[in-house]
């Protein structure tokens, strides 16, 4: 193939200039205007005027004209990259993204108290921390982040020159996110128009009184600190010291913040305005003390020794405050270069405090190593990046840094913000939200498109769960090489859900093994409560957990059947009906409705293993010191006690009242359900027993393998109401077989 058929490259040969970027802006966006009021065109030329005061390279100047039109375009990629280069389009899109973490993402860290139920300040502190994180997680080039933050100092000063109010969220997010983010980045100029044209906004009543206190325009001011710096640097280079002063009057916010954080008032504020002094070594730290108490009258109480005590973080510097020639005081700090690398960049760093609040005042903070640091390295190139002749290898660098903390962020579909560990899937989104959501989770919509679950998300994506309405998670989730989970606690929550699975099998197959063991004893009727408490376990599930793990040989429990001494048998202890919800319970004497043949007045009581109720066929059995035991005839343990002692049975009838209806007693009966388990069901079961008018006195239900059994003990007056019961309990969704207990 000839040279001359390749394809051409779209790039342009030389980078378009800044002129060429407005007068495309102004071709195709012609009279729009963006959601603020703000002419588009207005708007481009402002954030790329601020953007050229960053010195940043020509590339985000471009970007920072360029963003907005993009919707106003019919093919933007094509079109940006054919005209403006591969660079240009990218800073363009990713600008873009970030548009998405708007307002919408800071009402989501208002709601997101109400979601959790957690403490709705200290949820929203977190989901604020997790919104400035993700715009610099998010960002893989910083720039993206300088150019959002110049539109929105562009969009604060349109708001304040038209005197319109925006909606408060405007500011709110501003003071929030965008001067924070300013501040730990080091971008000054930005941070303290963004904190005093949002406070102008947030609270216009405090932000006046504050500016008539300061009594003087900015501009004067600054003239003033400008004029103190010149003078204090030729003081200075007279002692034949290497110096750098800097200096600028504390803004308004500032001066507000400084007044809640310390409790002060106005009049008590020394630092108003305020010089810094970098020397090269400790002893001319001293020096240039003495030059600036020379040069201005110090304030004997306002006087910190920082070097000789450090504070308790570490930070190390001079303060001292003096009265200048105007009758002000304005405060000096005076370190080295060390310490001021340390103050800036180090664990001590000045955004730390300054975001701390009153605690932060106190030196009262907490840092996180590798965040900071990756923070303090993102300052130095900025700074740096002003330092050198040739802006182009910082900006690499720059290009290249991304701010991985160890954790991404995605939004759920409300915008609240999520932080997972790098790597994490859809899975670790769900069981971050709900450790239901994720036993139950399906798939999952990133960005909405669907996606397997062991797919890695990225910082920004949107994720929305898709779950069904009842299941468990598989075991493969815990399979590493598979990649479902990341989050030690999503896999820990998955372990725990099937242990409990393994547990409640382990006490079923455990019960089945007892009771096959009793069966062939013939020992059926021995209470398992006894059982369990005769070979030291609390409960008959303890017993049989370990029996069906065979951590326990069943020959112990035969040994503990033939080393027990005869004892009736459970059924032969009636149930004791001592409370009831409704009606007159059968539970004593003949009064009871069933008449004893031969007997007058005699003790009675229902049987508990075959609960009978009229018109059930029913006899009696005689126990030891509690009365007769009033059995259904065909009841299995009847049969059995009767055989073996047949001079303890009494013949026994219902009363007439009772077979007529006439009688107020009910009866408990037991009525036994086998269902697919589901959500809902148990719900549904107990309305059929709600019309029915059938008050239930106890309930027992156990899930296996997705099948429930449930024994429902209810109240009837008659056999007829258990069928017609039945008979409904059938129809209910899931449910296999509803009968009486045999």
């Amino acid at each position: 193939m000839s040279n001359e058929s390749l394809p051409l490259p779209a790039v342009p040969v030389a980078l378009p200039s800044i002129d060429d970027a407005l007068a495309f802006v102004r071709e195709h966006a012609r009279d729009a205007r963006l959601s603020t009021g703000e002419m588009l065109i207005e708007h481009a030329q402002g954030t790329a005027a601020i953007m050229g005061g960053l010195n940043v390279d020509p590339p985000a100047v471009l970007a920072a004209a360029l963003f907005n039109i993009a919707p106003h375009l019919d093919d933007p990629e094509t079109t940006l990259e054919a005209r403006f280069g591969p660079d240009v389009t990218k800073l363009v899109f990713d600008v873009r993204k970030l548009l998405r973490l708007g307002t919408v993402s800071l009402r989501a860290a208002q709601n997101a108290a109400a979601d959790t139920g957690r403490d709705a300040q200290s949820e929203r502190r977190a989901q604020v921390e997790s919104l400035r994180k993700m715009l610099l997680a998010f960002a893989h080039d910083i720039r993206v982040v300088l150019i959002r933050l110049a539109s929105r100092v562009q969009s604060l000063r349109y708001y304040a020159a038209a005197k319109i109010t925006p909606a408060p969220e405007v500011s709110r997010e501003t003071l929030e996110i965008y001067a924070p983010l300013a501040n730990r980045l080091g971008i000054w100029q930005l941070k303290w128009e963004l904190e005093d044209l949002a406070f102008r906004f947030e609270e216009p009543a405090t932000y006046k009184r504050i500016a008539k206190l300061l009594d003087e325009k900015r501009a004067e001011r600054e003239s003033y600190v400008s004029e103190a710096i010149a003078r204090l640097q030729r003081e200075i280079a007279a002692a034949h010291i290497e110096a750098e002063v800097s200096g600028r009057p504390k803004h308004i916010y500032s001066i507000w913040k400084k007044m809640r954080g310390k409790d002060l008032d106005f009049s008590e504020l020394y630092d108003v305005r305020a010089f810094r002094v970098i020397v090269p070594d400790i002893k001319d730290c001293y020096t240039v003390l003495g030059i600036v108490h020379n040069l201005w009258q110090p304030v004997p109480k306002e006087f910190d020794d920082y070097i000789s005590r450090p504070k308790p973080n570490g930070y190390r510097s001079l303060h001292t405050v003096v009265i200048g020639d105007d009758a002000r005081a304005f405060e000096v700090q005076i370190r080295t270069r060390e310490m001021h690398q340390f103050a800036e960049y180090g664990v001590a760093a000045h955004w730390r405090y300054k975001e701390a609040g009153s605690k932060g005042y106190g030196g009262q903070f907490s840092a996180s190593g590798s965040y900071d640091e990756k923070i303090a390295w993102l300052r130095q190139l900025l700074a740096w990046k002003d330092d050198v002749a040739d802006s182009r290898e910082p900006w690499e660098q720059l290009r290249q840094t991304t701010l991985d903390d160890d954790h991404i962020y995605v939004l759920t579909p409300q915008a609240r913000v999520i932080a997972l560990p790098v790597g994490a899937t859809p899975l670790d989104f769900a069981y971050h939200l709900h450790s239901e959501l994720g036993h139950r989770c399906r798939g999952a919509r990133v960005d909405g498109a669907m996606v397997p679950l062991n797919t890695q998300l990225r910082n920004g994506q949107t994720v929305e769960v898709v779950a069904v309405k009842e299941g468990g998670p598989s075991r493969d989730w815990l399979n590493p090489q598979l990649g479902y989970l990341q989050s030690h606690r999503a896999r820990q929550k998955v372990r725990a859900w099937f242990n409990a699975i393994d547990a409640q099998e382990n006490i079923a197959n455990g019960r089945a093994m007892v009771e096959k063991t009793l069966q062939r004893e013939g020992r059926t009727s021995v209470s398992l409560d006894q059982l369990a408490t005769r070979l030291g376990f609390k409960t008959p599930d303890d017993l049989f957990a370990v029996v069906g793990k065979e951590e326990f040989s069943l020959r112990q429990v035969e040994q503990a059947l033939h080393d027990a001494p005869a004892v009736e048998p459970e059924e032969e202890t009636p149930e004791q009906l001592t409370k009831r919800a409704s009606g007159a319970n059968v539970a004593h004497g003949a009064s009871s409705g069933v008449l004893v043949v031969g007997v007058d007045a005699l003790l009675t009581q229902l049987a508990r293993c075959c609960r009978p109720a009229p018109p059930d066929e029913i006899s009696g059995f005689i126990t030891r010191g509690k009365g007769m035991s009033i059995h259904r005839s065909d009841c299995p343990t009847f049969l059995r006690m009767a055989g073996r002692s047949p001079e303890r049975v009494l013949q026994t009838t219902w009363s007439a009242d009772v077979m007529g209806g006439r009688g107020q007693s009910v009866y408990p009966v037991d009525i036994s359900i086998e269902a697919t388990d589901r959500q809902g069901l148990l719900r549904d079961i107990s309305e059929v027993f709600a019309r029915e008018k059938m008050n239930v006195i106890g309930v027992k239900t156990q899930s296996r393998r997705n099948a429930a059994y449930m024994m429902f003990t209810v109240e009837v007056s008659t056999s007829a109401q258990i069928q017609r019961a039945c008979v409904l309990l059938g129809e209910v969704g899931g449910v296999v077989k509803a009968s009486r207990k045999a």
